[in-house]
């Protein structure tokens, strides 16, 4: 065997061990992003869950802060469980079926994580009433914090009080959140459909609600 085979044979087997550390390194990087990709999907997941968890936590203080009249209360009270009795009628209406299973609002809420059915009317419901599931969350920690406490007033009853429940809400409401969601929960009584507008017309909302009177 001349010395050019040896190199040959040298040099075959160089690049036959190259090509092995090179599929190995491929095998180590396809393993890395997944294993990254598994970590990003991992700390979103955890990032959304902070951040509700922020958001919730926000919006149960700001409802807690509330320096309102028992009157005040009471009106603000009555537009919220309105607006829940009547999300709750109708999943009811388009669930027949499940109507036993689904004695309560809080039993939509709990079921529809699971049941793909439950959930697609919830979102149906939800966008006819120009609602989204952060006025849900609102207005349920607002029903949680003062329902215990708080009178439902008819809407006679309420326009005797007040003339614009929009400058009410407004004017004592301060968490920005909270107190768009209270302005919907007044639209879809008062219109029977909330209208979202983008972030710079929220001012627009007042005049999207006339005042109680008219």
């Amino acid at each position: 065997m001349n010395n050019e085979t040896t190199t040959m044979i040298s040099l075959k087997g160089a690049m036959k061990r190259v090509d092995h550390k090179l599929q190995a390194l491929e095998t180590l990087f396809k393993e890395l992003d997944f294993t990254k990709d598994n970590l990003m999907q991992k700390f979103e997941h955890h990032s959304k869950t902070l951040a509700n968890q922020a958001a919730q936590d926000e919006t149960w203080t700001a409802v807690r802060a509330l320096k309102l009249t028992s009157m005040e209360l009471n009106i603000l009270y009555s537009y919220v469980i309105e607006v829940l009795i009547r999300l709750h009628t109708r999943v009811l209406e388009k669930l027949p079926d499940l109507a036993r299973g689904l004695p309560t609002l809080a039993s939509v809420l709990r079921r529809k994580v699971k049941n793909k059915r439950i959930r697609v009317v919830w979102e149906s419901i939800l966008e006819e009433c120009g609602l989204q599931e952060g006025d849900i969350t609102a207005l349920c920690t607002f029903f949680i914090a003062h329902g215990n406490k708080a009178e439902h007033y008819t809407a006679k009853v309420r326009q005797m009080y007040i003339r614009d429940v929009t400058f009410l809400i407004t004017n004592m409401v301060k968490n920005q959140a909270l107190q768009d969601s209270l302005l919907r929960a007044v639209q879809v009584i008062e219109k029977g459909k909330a209208i979202r507008t983008p972030e710079k017309q929220k001012s627009s909302l007042k005049e999207l609600i006339p005042s109680v009177n008219n």
